[in-house]
Formats: C-alpha cells, structure tokens, sequence
C-alpha cells in the first residue's frame, strides 16, 4: 500500500497526519505508542504492544521461599504520630 502525506506545520513541530485506513490497517488508535525507525532511506513505523499488566498470582506464582515476618523497631513516636 503505498499513500503520498503532506508533512504540515504544527505549533513549533511538523507533522503528518495518518489516514483512517492505515490506523486501521495498523490497529492503531489514539494515544498508541509506535516505534518509528530509519532504514534505507525510509522509515518505518511500528506499533508497540502493551504488555499485560501481571496479577499478584501471576507475580508470585513461582516463589517458593518460606516468608518469616518480622517486627521492625521504628523507635517512639515523634510529634504528632500515634503508634
């Protein structure tokens, strides 16, 4: 596929404007985050996928270590603070 842009001014920037039909081509959608490389004189654009967010399971499903909970001796209170 192959789309002639015309690089605009925008604020102090430049810019393009992606047409619809490439976002969707891409599955883009506002505020993705794409990678965009120079290669041969051209460049590339690239969309970066999220990576799932882990659940607490997901973090600790291989943690074997047996947890010892231990009291930590923060000193009096001071001020204001109520212990």
């Amino acid at each position: 596929m192959a789309e002639v842009l015309k690089i605009q001014k925008w604020g102090n920037s430049q810019g393009i404007r992606l047409p619809k039909k490439i976002l969707e081509m891409l599955d883009l959608k506002v505020n993705d985050t794409i990678l965009i490389e120079e290669e041969d004189d051209c460049l590339k654009l690239k969309k970066i996928k999220k990576e799932k967010r882990k659940t607490i399971k997901e973090l600790f499903a291989n943690y074997n270590e047996d947890y010892e909970k231990k009291e930590i001796d923060w000193g009096e209170p001071v001020g204001k603070e109520v212990w």
